[in-house]
């Protein structure tokens, strides 16, 4: 199942694609896809719908992130060794923590705002994990599976001079608004064979980037909710942000950042493309 959201920003509803990959509306079923709704059995009931029996979607309604703005946005930091490799950082013994603020979701398509004083906006593709029930202390990797409400692109969006170079937490360089664009779907794990075999790729105006898949990881999928479930309560609607493979521009030579005009496109094998223009704020 494919899970959609569409229309203004603060005002989505919830859809479906359907056989076609035609977008269909499914507010008549779900209020939206949120905490709430999530904790409360949406997936099931939009499961047990027929997406062609559903009103179409009008193709010029705005695509949103595929689930409302999120409880918490939890990021895992150098997960894969040749990222790491490029960043200058050693590989993690233990998953790298940090946040990012949750009006950072944005839709897939729509623009990136480079923060003023921003001058090292970079771009990160990665796995992005929404959970679907309230879990803690998760004793192993099958209840943490289980905990799973889908899958989706996550575009790691950050400022590298605020993140690190102006002292403190990473979090200010990556809470700016607009820096986790999301979707378009929320693909449910039934549709994914094996979430550790995911091809990664990003390109910007054109230029391949990034190159990379969820087979490389450091920490798995399963064995990062287990992890974070050791530490705080995860609820439904949650997102984590798995990390992001090599090509970043931090890492290139010289390093290279977006800029106004640039365009990003990035894609994760099964979970569809997102594309965005960046733009001064």
């Amino acid at each position: 199942m494919h899970v959609i959201r569409f229309g203004p920003p603060h005002n989505e509803k919830p859809g479906l694609l359907d056989a076609d990959g035609n977008r269909r509306d499914a507010s008549a079923l779900v209020r939206d896809i949120d905490r709430h709704t999530l904790g409360d059995g949406a997936l099931d009931t939009l499961r047990d719908a027929d997406p062609a029996t559903l009103p179409e979607v009008p193709r010029d309604a705005r695509w949103g992130a595929p689930i409302a703005r999120p409880g918490k946005v939890i990021c895992i930091g150098l997960n894969y060794a040749d990222h790491a490799a490029e960043s200058g950082m050693d590989i993690p013994e233990e998953p790298i923590i940090f946040f990012k603020a949750p009006n950072t979701v944005v839709g897939p398509y729509d623009d990136i705002l480079i923060p003023r004083g921003g001058i090292k906006t970079d771009w990160e593709v990665e796995l992005g994990v929404v959970i679907g029930k309230t879990v803690r202390y998760l004793k192993n990797e099958d209840e943490a599976l289980a905990a799973v409400a889908g899958y989706t692109v996550s575009h790691d969006v950050s400022e590298r001079a605020f993140q690190l170079e102006r002292g403190g937490q990473w979090v200010k360089g990556k809470s700016c608004d607009t820096f986790n664009p999301l979707g378009p779907t929320l693909v449910t794990p039934d549709q994914i064979a094996d979430v550790q075999d995911l091809d990664m790729t990003l390109d910007v105006n054109g230029q391949r980037m990034q190159t990379g898949s969820t087979k490389t990881m450091i920490f798995s999928v399963p064995y990062l909710i287990r992890y974070l479930s050791q530490f705080m309560t995860l609820e439904p609607g949650d997102l984590i942000s798995t990390g992001t493979p090599p090509g970043v521009g931090l890492g290139m030579k010289p390093p290279t950042f977006l800029k106004a005009g640039d365009t990003v496109e990035l894609s994760v094998a099964g979970l569809g493309t997102q594309k965005q223009s960046c733009k001064d704020a």
